[in-house]
């Protein structure tokens, strides 16, 4: 089992509607943001790096407030909480369970909260110091077991459905293309998008994430 990202973000889908957030506005800003990208081979590691800054921008554009959902793709699942506004991603592999995934991103947002109150809500602009926690917690739950102990005293997640997609390209809302965001990313550089380009057409999109 392996935790790749957690991320924090600001999201304009507090202010919108499900549907209209997800068609206009600005892209959400990252707040915090904790990779690991070792498992990756050297070269992979910058556009890694680069396509979990494009994905979490693009599910969490996508996740209305009050809503979990999760996302496949390939043996890796994206899993986004929005809270009013303030949304926690997570890049982890098909075998870290979805509940306690999403213990985690609850405590995350508990954290951030404490630590900065409601400041984000003021950022106009990417965040480009660590958190210190929000790196401790990329080590320390690793270990599902460390998650499932949240569990325990979020009852409130029982209670929230969780929304699954078998893949990004159904996150997009209608018209929409991935190849279409790609090409338009500020977060993706030539040399990232000719390696999507490149992994698509040998079957292999994406495999970074």
């Amino acid at each position: 089992m392996k935790i790749t990202a957690l991320l924090v973000l600001k999201s304009d889908a507090s202010a919108s509607s499900s549907s209209s957030a997800s068609a206009g506005g600005g892209d959400p800003l990252v707040l915090a943001n904790a990779t690991d990208v070792s498992h990756f081979g050297y070269f992979q590691r910058g556009a890694a790096k680069e396509f979990i800054l494009f994905v979490a921008r693009t599910v969490a554009k996508r996740t209305p407030p009050g809503q979990r959902q999760s996302v496949q793709h390939e043996e890796y699942k994206v899993h986004s909480y929005n809270r009013n506004g303030l949304c926690a991603v997570a890049f982890m592999d098909d075998h870290y369970p979805i509940r306690s995934a999403f213990s985690l991103l609850n405590k995350v947002l508990d954290e951030y909260q404490k630590a900065f109150g409601d400041s984000w809500k003021l950022a106009k602009s990417d965040a480009t110091q660590p958190w210190p926690y929000l790196t401790d917690a990329l080590t320390k739950f690793q270990d599902p077991a460390e998650a499932d102990k949240l569990m325990k005293i979020q009852r409130d997640l029982d209670e929230t459905k969780i929304i699954l997609h078998k893949t990004i390209e159904s996150v997009l809302e209608r018209g929409e293309r991935l190849d279409s965001l790609v090409e338009k990313s500020s977060d993706l550089s030539a040399a990232s998008q000719m390696f999507y380009k490149q992994a698509k057409k040998t079957n292999q999109c994406c495999t970074v994430l």
